[in-house]
């Protein structure tokens, strides 16, 4: 079937070709879509009288997403997974969940913009497009991990960590909550002893305590005489 784009489409053609299609691509995609017109000889003759109007719409749209795509390009999402001691996922990471990350980073993008080879089903990095225009592609990272802790690990190394490199990075996080940890704990005993040692300059030594009963066994007997 013949029909004549009135968008990019990667790998058939410009707007405004005339190309060749399978049938059915033409009726389930192209067509329902608004992608491309039927071939004829009206449709042709319509798109000549409207096409400066058309590439003028279609250079504000490519604008707007070029200053979108600036913005997103080099975007790392982070999704959390289970997954074996292999690195595959109990699961799998889909267009959708993508979707949803890049929205909730702050860009409204919907799941037909994903562009996926296939669902990511392995822990790591992964190199996602995304098609903010028929013109303008960006790509992103998928840091997909078992924890919060691996993700910022991977990210830091640049790739899928081995299991010697995923454990080190493990010990290395453990050990710095254990400095952490005893950081605060000496800082709370130091304090406690500043304390203790005020509390103790306020309170009167045992001799002073002494004179002090003294004093006051004086006073009561010099009140019992004199009455």
């Amino acid at each position: 079937m013949q029909v004549i784009l009135m968008e990019r489409i990667e790998k058939l053609g410009q707007m405004g070709d005339v190309v060749t299609v399978k049938p059915g691509y033409a009726r389930n995609f192209l067509l329902p879509q608004g992608k491309a017109r039927r071939a004829t000889t009206e449709n042709l003759d319509r798109f000549e009288q409207q096409r400066a109007q058309l590439e003028a719409e279609n250079l504000d749209r490519r604008g707007e997403a070029e200053k979108v795509g600036a913005k997103l390009k080099g975007l790392v999402v982070t999704l959390i997974r289970q997954a074996g001691e292999s690195g595959q996922l109990y699961g799998s990471v889909n267009t959708h969940d993508l979707a949803t990350e890049i929205t909730e980073a702050g860009y409204t993008v919907a799941r037909n913009q994903i562009s996926l080879d296939g669902v990511i089903k392995a822990i790591g990095l992964h190199q996602v497009k995304v098609r903010l225009h028929p013109e303008v592609t960006v790509t992103i990272t998928a840091n997909v991990a078992r924890s919060d802790t691996e993700a910022e690990a991977q990210a830091r190394a640049g790739h899928l960590m081995s299991a010697d490199e995923q454990h080190a990075a493990e010990a290395a996080a453990a050990a710095e909550t254990e400095a952490v940890v005893a950081r605060i704990e000496a800082e709370e005993a130091e304090t406690e002893a500043k304390q203790a040692g005020e509390d103790a300059e306020t309170e009167p030594s045992a001799e002073e305590a002494d004179d002090a009963a003294k004093a006051g066994g004086d006073s009561d007997e010099e009140k019992s005489t004199s009455g």
